[in-house]
């Protein structure tokens, strides 16, 4: 791995200056990504917009549907549209986590048009077959695309991203994670709750944030987890339903503009720097910081 992240090294000769700072995220076609996207927008960043679904209406394997079998509603021209209204620019790309060609692509052609990355929000994950099925089923080779879609695809990406922001001296990384890599389920999968393969790819990417403050944290280097909590996202609609048994156990919910303000606060915000390596549940601190008007 280490020659090739020496490779990105040689795409430095930026096509266009930006002045604004520059923001990858990744899922961004819908969901928290989008909505993060909208809320850095918002804050006067430059967007590359990353995913599989780049027009409405692509298909994809292992991809999750809505109830008739349709694609989910959401691309990354449907959210580059909307950002353009907010007057900032975007970059559409193609990023497929079990492909790491495209890994690679984002962020070379990024710093090859753009010069620079300020702040990678690792959101996409991979859900395919392996992610939400019992301990005793699945094939190991599923397993194995579960971890590489929503762990090692992250740690390579990242990596890549790293070394430029360390050559400047400053950067922000922020990983969505999940209370499933940090408690057992409060349900059976069946009834809701998660499946072995989630839990265990969101602990080891919990890992990530304080390590990365320990060693590069007197270098510029900021990381986050965030835990968004139950939030009411087009998959989780489409994986559990509206009636899920998670919400009448009464965990409470919130829309996917939550853990969005939050990311734009952890990216914008001098008091958060203070909070470098930290896991933070976006809902309690939404609420108590009160960054999104008129919620709860």
């Amino acid at each position: 791995m280490g020659d090739v992240l020496q490779s990105t090294r040689e795409v430095r000769t930026p096509m266009t200056e930006t002045d604004a700072p520059i923001a990858i995220v990744t899922g961004a076609s819908r969901g928290i990504g989008k909505a993060t996207a909208l809320a850095l927008a918002e804050a006067g960043f430059d967007l590359v917009l990353a995913a599989r679904t780049v027009q409405s209406g692509d298909e994809h394997a292992d991809m999750v549907r809505s109830a008739d079998g349709s694609p989910l509603p959401g691309s990354l021209e449907e959210t580059r549209d909307e950002i353009a209204g907010r007057g900032r620019r975007t970059r559409l790309q193609r990023l497929d986590l079990l492909e790491i060609d495209t890994l690679h692509a984002l962020v070379e052609d990024t710093l090859a048009e753009w010069g620079r990355i300020d702040v990678l929000v690792n959101n996409a994950i991979y859900q395919g077959p392996g992610l939400m099925q019992d301990f005793m089923k699945g094939s190991m080779d599923e397993l194995e695309k579960v971890f590489q879609g929503n762990v090692l695809a992250q740690v390579h990406l990242t990596r890549l991203v790293l070394e430029g922001m360390l050559e400047r001296g400053h950067g922000i990384v922020v990983n969505l994670t999940s209370e499933a890599g940090m408690i057992d389920p409060p349900l059976k999968l069946a009834r809701g709750g998660w499946g072995f393969a989630h839990g265990a790819t969101k602990a080891a990417l919990h890992r990530m944030a304080g390590y990365l403050k320990v060693e590069y944290g007197d270098r510029g280097i900021r990381a986050y987890n965030l835990e968004p909590g139950l939030v009411l996202s087009e998959s989780f609609l489409a994986s559990l339903g509206e009636d899920s048994e998670l919400e009448k156990l009464g965990i409470p919910s919130a829309p996917v503009e939550v853990p969005a303000a939050v990311i734009r606060w952890l990216c914008t915000s001098e008091d958060a720097v203070a909070m470098n390596g930290e896991n933070i549940h976006a809902q309690p601190f939404c609420k108590r910081n009160q960054l999104l008007p008129g919620w709860p």
